[in-house]
């Protein structure tokens, strides 16, 4: 709760007056002194009232690329019985607030307001709570509580399109292989005959000897398996405008661009975050299917909540960690100007991955040649790497 300056001043002049009437012996102060106070105690009481609302709220839609329209639809429903809802209200849209007309709200009726929300930058856009004002009507109390819950609203990096896709290489032609997708050409194990599976599969020699049905289970040894390691340090973006990194926003469009890819072309792809963050990690584990951290995030929703970290040391973390688990066979790394002296590390990796793409955005100057077998791509913007990696005629 909080008093206004008229109310300061009525309640200073309360206690002057009634202090004075006391001390003076003058029962019209005393009366204007106790009026005074009544009024800053009848407008505490009147602020106090809690109306009972309903707040809902509805985003659509509640994922949209960088400059793609999106709104926020609010409803407030008045649910008590006996007194209409006059107050003041205004909903929190990032960084600005919106005037929501709730006043004389009548009881079980409601109003709506829709309104745009800002996705001229990547993000997440936290909206709501609904704020509302319940003040007396001589203006001596305020008070603000917040209704209903914060919704976010995803703003993912913009994704360009991309019709080349890496090659892969062949791992093994018979025996175990971990970490491809079943159900392709070369056989791996067998195992028990499920409904559903195909009578051609059932290996009747092992079936006859065991018992029971066995089916062979095979593998696809040369699909390509690409692993995205977005650099994410505050020292490989050091150019700002208008406090924004434009390279380390170039490198999450491409970052987006090349999941997005490998989903359309039912490819296997880990999105990694050189500077771990919270829900950090996640890997899109099947063909086609979305990576997720929990039940919620996939790795667009990542990508639009991924900040610049100060930890300087992340590439040369995240590159042994990316040694010894040996994720797929095609590492994709976008850094800016400030990380191409992480190249050396990046390129030691040749040996787990065969194929190693570089895309280093923001930089003046061409990257000069580097470790063998690195195809690096200089790109001013998302774009620019588009075209940059069609145009690649070796993995």
């Amino acid at each position: 709760m909080g008093i206004t300056a008229r109310g300061v001043g009525l309640l200073v002049a309360a206690v002057v007056l009634l202090g004075a009437g006391f001390r003076f012996a003058y029962p019209e102060l005393t009366l204007l002194g106790a009026a005074a106070g009544a009024a800053v105690g009848y407008a505490a009481l009147v602020a106090a009232w809690r109306p009972r609302l309903a707040v809902t709220r509805r985003a659509d839609p509640d994922r949209v690329a960088r400059g793609e329209p999106a709104s926020m639809t609010l409803t407030v429903r008045n649910t008590g019985r006996l007194r209409s809802a006059n107050l003041l209200a205004e909903d929190r849209c990032g960084e600005r607030s919106v005037p929501v007309p709730v006043l004389r709200l009548r009881p079980g009726r409601d109003t709506e307001v829709r309104y745009d929300v800002p996705t001229h930058r990547r993000g997440v856009v936290p909206v709501g709570p609904l704020r509302v004002t319940r003040r007396d009507p001589l203006g001596l109390v305020a008070l603000a509580r917040p209704y209903g819950a914060s919704v976010p609203v995803w703003v993912h990096p913009r994704i360009h399109p991309l019709t080349a896709v890496p090659r892969g290489s062949g791992r093994s032609l018979d025996g175990r292989v971990d970490g491809v997708p079943h159900g392709s050409i070369t056989f791996d194990s067998l195992r028990e005959y499920v409904v559903g599976d195909e009578l051609r599969r059932v290996h009747w020699r092992t079936s006859a000897r065991v018992g029971e049905l066995m089916v062979r289970e095979n593998v696809d040894t040369s699909l390509p398996r690409l692993v995205v390691l977005l650099d994410n340090r505050v020292v490989a973006h050091p150019q700002r405008v208008g406090g924004v990194a434009e390279s380390f926003e170039s490198a999450c469009e491409a970052a987006a661009s090349v999941v997005t890819a490998a989903h359309r072309a039912d490819l296997p792809v880990v999105l990694l975050l050189a500077a771990a963050q919270p829900d950090a990690e996640a890997e899109a584990g099947t063909p086609g299917g979305d990576a997720e951290v929990g039940p919620v995030l996939g790795p667009l929703d990542r990508l639009a909540a991924a900040e610049l970290s100060g930890d300087d040391g992340a590439v040369r973390a995240a590159t042994s960690r990316l040694r010894q688990d040996r994720l797929g066979d095609t590492l994709i790394f976008l850094t800016g100007p400030g990380g191409r002296d992480e190249l050396g590390h990046v390129g030691a990796l040749r040996g787990a991955y065969p194929s190693v793409v570089v895309g280093v955005f923001g930089a003046a100057e061409p990257t000069p040649p580097g470790a063998a077998g690195l195809v690096v791509v200089d790109a001013a913007d998302g774009a620019q790497f588009a075209a940059e990696w069609d145009g690649v005629r070796r993995w």
